[in-house]
């Protein structure tokens, strides 16, 4: 097997295992799940110099009414650490919103996923390492 053909499939395990984490919070953290908007079916160019590729997503979901952001946010943080996921979190303002922000970064890939009280909305994110194929 030659060096791109490694590379690719490293980046297709990482692409895998991301999508997995990502549905395991999305399907435990929102309602109305639609799943075929998580798209992760080949890598995007994440570099031109020198040329990288790498997988990225993105989600955007609603929380239960009946859920509040601080409940969300505690959820998605045990459910990555207990992943094994290195979490962090903090508050961020856009435009008037403060977003709780848990952060969370394993083997080269992060995940964010963002919640707030004045919304029900929940942001998920989710890219791999980049790698040249």
């Amino acid at each position: 097997m030659d060096q791109t053909s490694q590379a690719r499939d490293e980046l297709d395990l990482l692409g895998r295992s991301l999508r997995r984490q990502l549905v395991a919070l999305i399907t435990d953290l929102t309602v109305r799940v639609h799943l075929r908007r998580l798209s992760l079916d080949e890598p995007k160019i994440a570099s031109f110099q020198p040329l990288r590729h790498h997988y990225a997503a993105e989600y955007q979901g609603k929380r239960p009414a009946t859920t509040t952001a601080a409940e969300t946010a505690a959820r998605a943080t045990s459910a990555l650490r207990s992943a094994g996921w290195n979490v962090t979190t903090s508050q961020e303002d856009d435009d008037g919103v403060l977003w709780t922000v848990i952060a969370a970064h394993r083997d080269g890939s992060h995940i964010h996923v963002l919640t707030g009280k004045a919304t029900l909305t929940v942001v998920f994110r989710g890219r791999t390492p980049e790698r040249a194929l």
